[in-house]
């Protein structure tokens, strides 16, 4: 069974059973969202050619400014282009 599968019943059995709690609903959902995410990337790259190390610390980047809490997305941006750049963001 794929991830988002098995993220889809947990977000059924949450909106069913724990629809008061809006908390673990939204929980539910973003772990779908994740799911469906990460079942996407293995699907493609089982078809990609394979990656050198560059390509895939490229693509780790676009994940990377999510991690950084009560940031604004304009900052952040800044931030990691000035990381690539090897300078501030200043």
């Amino acid at each position: 069974m794929s991830r988002a599968i098995a993220a889809r019943n947990r977000l059924g059995l949450a909106a069913r059973y724990h629809a008061d709690d809006p908390h673990r609903v939204a929980e539910a959902r973003r772990d779908l969202a994740a799911a469906k995410i990460a079942d996407y990337v293995e699907r493609v790259l089982a078809d990609a050619p394979p990656l050198t190390d560059e390509q895939r610390t490229r693509l780790a980047e676009l994940l990377r400014p999510v991690r950084r809490p009560a940031a604004s997305r304009a900052a952040v941006v800044a931030d990691r282009l000035a990381e690539l750049d090897g300078g501030d963001a200043a």
